[in-house]
């Protein structure tokens, strides 16, 4: 399974991003009203700036307190932002969120963020797929 097959069957294709210079705490309820783990820092909504997620404005708090809600995002977010394509493979998807410990990567082509896939979304997917291996595996056995 690709990453495009996982995009396909989202529900949702919207990738919510806001600009840098945003505040610490309009992400925060952003990530809160829209029920989303991690939004992708953009100034024009194509390209990626960078990544904000719930952890890192958790693991802010912890450190720092209340003080950093008004901070810019940009304080705190992930600049080095790893991504994949469409072509990539779900398993080595799932094998660089568990190496890098993030749980949210943008789908970028050619410099332009087509996309935004989750572990879970990785993880659902190849669930869906073992489930029709499963399938076909039993069919085969039983002579269907």
């Amino acid at each position: 399974m690709h990453v495009s097959q996982i995009l396909k069957s989202k529900s949702d294709h919207a990738v919510f991003t806001l600009p840098p210079g945003t505040s610490v705490a309009h992400v925060a309820e952003m990530l809160s009203s829209r029920r989303i783990g991690a939004v992708v820092i953009s100034r024009d909504g194509k390209s990626v700036s960078g990544i904000v997620s719930e952890r890192d404005i958790v693991r802010e708090l912890g450190r720092r307190g209340p003080a950093c809600l008004t901070d810019a995002v940009d304080s705190i977010m992930t600049a080095k932002v790893t991504t994949c394509s469409r072509h990539d493979k779900a398993d080595d998807v799932l094998q660089r969120m568990t190496d890098g410990r993030f749980r949210h990567l943008p789908v970028v082509e050619d410099g332009v963020m087509v996309g935004l896939i989750s572990i879970g979304d990785v993880v659902k997917a190849r669930l869906a797929e073992l489930s029709m291996e499963k399938d076909a595996l039993e069919g085969m056995i039983k002579g269907f």
